[in-house]
C-alpha cells in the first residue's frame, strides 16, 4: 500500500456534514415507527381519547372553569404533551437498545457518521413521530371539545422541543441500559412520575408554595404549560420562561448524549 494511499485511510470524505448518511439514519428511524403505525399512532390516540372520557365521566359539567376554560379543554392540552413525551423517549429509546441487545449496533457505529450526525438521526425519528402524533391528536380531542388552537406556532414549538429533549433522555436512558427491564425501570420511575406531576391533570397555582416551588425544577412541566399556551391561551409561566429553561435542560441533555456518542460509551464495549 502506497504512502498516499495510507494517509487518506481515515479521512472523511463527505465535507463538514455527510448528508447522505444523516438522510438514511433519519428516514430509517421514521420508518421504523411507521411501519408498526397502529402502536406508534392509533394506539396513544386511543389512550388520549380514553383520559378525556374518563376525566368527562368523572367530573361532567360540575367542575369549575380552570384558568377561565373549561376543564375539559384546560385538559387536553396536558394529555397531547404528556402522549407526545412519551413516545419520542419510546422512539429513540427502543430503536437504541433493541439494537445493543440484539448485537447490531455495529450497524448504527461502524458507518462514517460524527457524533452529532447520529444524534440528529435518532432525534429526527423522536420529532417526526411526536409532530404525527401531535398532529393526529389535535384532530381528535380538540375537534371534540370544540376548542381551537390560540397560538399555533406556540403549540408547534413546544411540541418539536419536547420531542427533543425526550428523545435526548431516550438516547441516555438506551446507552444506560443493557436490557429491556431496566428501561422499563427508568420509563416507570422516571418519565411516567415526570409526566403525571408536572401539571398535566392540574394547575400548579392550587398547590401549596412548597411544591409550586417544586414543581418549577421539573421540565416536562414547562412542556406542558407551555402546550396549554399555545392551545388555549393560558398558562402558569410565561412561555417565554419555559423556552428559556427547556433549552437549558437542552444543552445538558443533549450535550452529554453528544459526547456519550464520542467517546462510545456503553456502545463500543
Amino acid at each position: 500500500m502506497s504512502a498516499q494511499a495510507k494517509s487518506e485511510m481515515g479521512v472523511r470524505r463527505f465535507g463538514r456534514v455527510n448528508w447522505l448518511g444523516l438522510y438514511s439514519l433519519a428516514h430509517r428511524e421514521n420508518r421504523r415507527f411507521m411501519s408498526v403505525w397502529q402502536q406508534t399512532v392509533l394506539a396513544p390516540l386511543i389512550t388520549a381519547g380514553l383520559f378525556l372520557v374518563v376525566f368527562a365521566l368523572a367530573f361532567g359539567k360540575g367542575r369549575a372553569d380552570v384558568m377561565g376554560v373549561p376543564f375539559l379543554a384546560f385538559l387536553a392540552p396536558g394529555i397531547l404533551m404528556m402522549t407526545v413525551i412519551q413516545n419520542a423517549f419510546a422512539n429513540t429509546s427502543s430503536s437504541l437498545v433493541v439494537a445493543k441487545i440484539q448485537g447490531n449496533i455495529v450497524d448504527t457505529l461502524m458507518p462514517p457518521l460524527a457524533p452529532w450526525e447520529l444524534l440528529v438521526g435518532f432525534l429526527a425519528g423522536a420529532i417526526g413521530r411526536s409532530l404525527l402524533v401531535a398532529a393526529v391528536i389535535s384532530a381528535g380531542l380538540f375537534v371534540s371539545i370544540g376548542q381551537g388552537i390560540a397560538h399555533p406556532l406556540w403549540a408547534l414549538l413546544f411540541v418539536v422541543l419536547g420531542a427533543m429533549l425526550m428523545g435526548g433522555l431516550g438516547l441516555l436512558a438506551a446507552i444506560i441500559a443493557n436490557k429491556f427491564d431496566q428501561m422499563a425501570a427508568f420509563t416507570n420511575f422516571v418519565i411516567t412520575p415526570l409526566s403525571f406531576l408536572s401539571g398535566t391533570f392540574y394547575s400548579v397555582e392550587a398547590l401549596p408554595p412548597f411544591f409550586q416551588a417544586l414543581s418549577h425544577w421539573n421540565p416536562v412541566f414547562f412542556l406542558i404549560d407551555g402546550a396549554r399556551y399555545g392551545f388555549i391561551g393560558a398558562s402558569d409561566a410565561s412561555p417565554l420562561q419555559g423556552v428559556g429553561v427547556i433549552a437549558l435542560w437542552l444543552c445538558i441533555v443533549l450535550g452529554l448524549a453528544w459526547y456519550w456518542f464520542r467517546v462510545g460509551f456503553r456502545l463500543k464495549s
